[in-house]
């Protein structure tokens, strides 16, 4: 393979260079920060441990900064892009910038909540600047969309890291935890610091690892079943669990019923449980919806 120029990676003149040739400004409704430093995309893709017979797949890369770092490491490249004109000008800059590599480059552009397949071979990683607002969501959909995805490495607004990152009993303990618990171990994997972002945001940033289960959680209750449970689990947070779940059981007594059956006390409170819990209590509310039939 041979090797991409040292200066192929942009740096905070070229991003504002890009910009201003293509008329973008970032926008918030986007949630929209260009990284402008050579050295924290290649920090991420160490931190990734991308390999080079990784077919990585990115999300946002809005210029370009660190799709040029994943292609100086990975088999392939294919980024999801929903702007019009960055989605545009990105094959451009990674013609311009890494033409021996420009063969290893797609580009979906699409909105990645409705990304179903990519082109090329199945995805082995996930690597991404996340745009804050749809962070989580995005997130969840490429786990369960790309099941080939077994390391993802994103960067989001601390808040977030933290709540994905944290397990049962934090004070922050929450829905996103829980379902990416669903799919992999998840921990924090270090801070990233405003000044590397052009606009500079007004929060931090953090590292989140998320390396997928190589077993599947034991259960016979599918992800929606457990999801639903996890969901009205933390949609009333103060509440116990016999009180929060009595929606979802179709009363308090049937809730109670589900959570002596799954071995949980009823006066527990959602962020005490583990994903394993969330899901022995789907599962006796499957089996008795299999009776009924």
């Amino acid at each position: 393979m041979s090797s991409p120029t040292p200066d192929a990676l942009l740096g905070p003149a070229d991003v504002r260079e890009l910009a201003a040739v293509l008329g973008v400004r970032p926008t918030k409704q986007r949630g929209q920060n260009f990284v402008i430093d050579a050295n924290t995309v290649r920090r991420i893709v160490r931190t990734a441990e991308v390999r080079p017979d990784d077919v990585v797949v990115e999300v946002g890369p809005g210029l370009g900064s660190l799709t040029l770092a994943l292609l100086e490491a990975a088999d392939k490249v294919t980024a999801v892009e929903i702007d019009d004109v960055l989605a545009a000008a990105l094959p451009a800059t990674v013609a311009a910038r890494m033409p021996e590599r420009a063969d290893r480059f797609a580009l979906v552009h699409s909105d990645a909540m409705q990304v179903t397949e990519l082109p090329g071979p199945p995805p082995t990683a996930l690597v991404a600047n996340l745009p804050y607002n749809v962070a989580v969501p995005v997130l969840l959909h490429m786990l369960e969309t790309f099941p080939t995805i077994e390391r993802t490495l994103v960067m989001v607004q601390a808040e977030v890291a933290d709540r994905l990152a944290a397990g049962p009993g934090s004070k922050v303990y929450g829905v996103p935890s829980v379902k990416a618990n669903w799919y992999a171990e998840v921990k924090r994997a270090g801070a990233i610091g405003r000044n590397v972002f052009w606009p500079a945001p007004n929060v931090d940033s953090g590292l989140v690892s998320l390396v997928r289960r190589t077993e599947p959680l034991k259960t016979t209750a599918s992800r929606r079943e457990v999801f639903a449970v996890v969901d009205a689990a933390f949609a009333q947070r103060r509440k116990t669990l016999r009180a929060a779940l009595s929606g979802w059981a179709g009363s308090a007594a049937a809730a109670e019923e589900a959570l002596v059956a799954a071995g949980v006390s009823p006066q527990a409170r959602g962020e005490a449980l583990t994903v394993e819990e969330f899901a022995r209590i789907a599962e006796h509310k499957a089996r008795i919806a299999q009776h009924e039939e």
